[in-house]
């Protein structure tokens, strides 16, 4: 057949086949394909294969695929991951998928990691510590054994915590090893506070105290509340130590000389917490910078503002309810920007600023659970039976790790958080050493630590 009559035939066929129905079609190719030699039957397997499995990621521009990926969830584009090499280099690649879904997942970004394959394998990191944590498997725990009598206070910072107890002994133990460091003479302690060289205590023989870690030596006696003295907060720089008691009162000291330089009042209950923090914000009360004391007892927390004039008035009393049958949990978190404590009413959250309630968080159950650490993206609680990790942002409980029958304590010393940067969102990093600890009834304290991860 002559070219332009093929030409003309094929158009006149092209015409016809396109008039015809799916199943036409296929019949039509079916009648065609048994007509066909070894020739053509080779000619169609090899366009078949062109057409039926075309690359569209490899043949599509880079921000293009991108765009496209950035529609898939993560566990979908993992599975996509194992179509092909290609495949894998372009999808581990698209940094703003895998930096999205680390960040769903309660993940800090570090946006100076150039790396375009690291934060797949974050994410793949980030997977498996969240899994722990569902399946109550991120925790491990061990006990530290050395004291002869109750242990009332306990104190944590940077992988040192430091003991008090009814054996008139304070010790200092490295959470790592379980290893005591120092163990030092001193009274009855119902709160401690430490730093390289010096602890600070608390006691129930209603003084304030300052040791000498290396000699053991006091280097400085307290003496003026009339009531056991429940909690301790200092500044080197201020050169100020102030400390609450059961005599309903605050007093505000100089540390280097053990002078009372002004006792607050206005409490109606034992002062159970004291925090001295810089303020973040800025209002007509206060600016970044300014020295701020938090008080609480039962019912209520005052502010207090503290720097070189040491003769302050209280700024404001914060409360979550007139009713006298509504207590404060006695822990309390001061960062400078916020402050949250807890009561059966659930998790209160104030702005420093305003000092309005931002929100009110109330899980379920809530009567019983306890604050221990607050954070941008998860709080740490616990009640009587399990330690909670709660994600801020839904406000759901994700984790939750058994404990035993620890020591309680109305004025919340006997228990704290270890380590909580990781609060403000884990980084692979900071998921380490210590996460709780609390005094045991056989005078041992128990701590849960993170586990390395698998």
């Amino acid at each position: 057949m002559e070219k332009k009559d093929f030409e003309a035939w094929l158009d006149n066929i092209s015409i016809a086949f396109l008039s015809l129905t799916d199943l036409q079609k296929n019949e039509t190719l079916d009648h065609l394909i048994s007509l066909s030699g070894a020739i053509q039957l080779r000619h169609l397997s090899n366009n078949l294969e062109i057409l039926l499995k075309r690359d569209f990621l490899k043949l599509l521009p880079l921000e293009l695929s991108f765009y496209l990926l950035k529609w898939l969830d993560p566990q979908t584009l993992l599975t996509c991951c194992l179509v092909s090499k290609q495949w894998n280099k372009v999808i581990s690649a698209c940094t703003e998928v895998w930096q999205t879904a680390c960040k769903n997942l309660g993940w800090q970004i570090d946006d100076s990691v150039q790396d375009p394959l690291h934060w797949k394998k974050v994410y793949l990191k980030a997977i498996l510590r969240m899994k722990q944590l569902k399946d109550h498997e991120a925790f491990e725990t061990s006990s530290l054994i050395g004291h002869s009598a109750r242990v009332y206070a306990l104190y944590y910072k940077d992988g040192l915590l430091c003991t008090g107890s009814d054996d008139l002994s304070a010790k200092l133990w490295d959470v790592s090893t379980g290893q005591c460091i120092y163990g030092i003479q001193t009274h009855t302690c119902a709160a401690v506070k430490f730093d390289e060289q010096k602890l600070v205590t608390g006691s129930f023989d209603n003084t304030v105290a300052c040791w000498e870690w290396s000699s053991g030596a006091k280097t400085q006696h307290f003496r003026g509340h009339t009531g056991a003295v429940f909690s301790v907060d200092y500044n080197d720089e201020l050169d100020i130590l102030v400390s609450g008691s059961a005599d309903f009162t605050v007093k505000v000291w100089a540390l280097s000389t053990g002078t009372c330089l002004n006792t607050l009042t206005g409490h109606t209950e034992w002062v159970t917490k004291v925090v001295l923090q810089k303020c973040k914000v800025k209002s007509l009360m206060h600016s970044p910078g300014d020295y701020i004391l938090l008080s609480a007892d039962k019912y209520e927390i005052k502010i207090w503002p503290i720097g070189r004039e040491i003769n302050c008035k209280c700024l404001r009393t914060l409360s979550v309810s007139e009713d006298r049958s509504i207590s404060l949990q006695p822990r309390l978190h001061f960062d400078g920007k916020y402050i949250v404590c807890s009561s059966a009413l659930g998790l209160y959250q104030w702005d420093f600023a305003s000092y309005d309630i931002l929100r009110v968080i109330k899980p379920p159950d809530f009567s019983n659970v306890s604050l221990l650490g607050f954070g941008e993206i998860f709080a740490l609680l616990f009640d009587n039976r399990y330690l909670y990790i709660m994600d801020l942002r839904t406000e759901k409980l994700i984790s939750r790790w058994p404990l035993p029958e620890y020591r309680k304590s109305k004025r919340g010393s006997s228990f704290l958080a270890g380590e909580i940067s990781w609060l403000n969102g884990l980084n692979g990093q900071n998921d380490t050493g210590l996460v709780f600890a609390t005094s045991m009834p056989d005078h041992s304290i128990h701590l849960v630590l993170w586990k390395e991860h698998g």
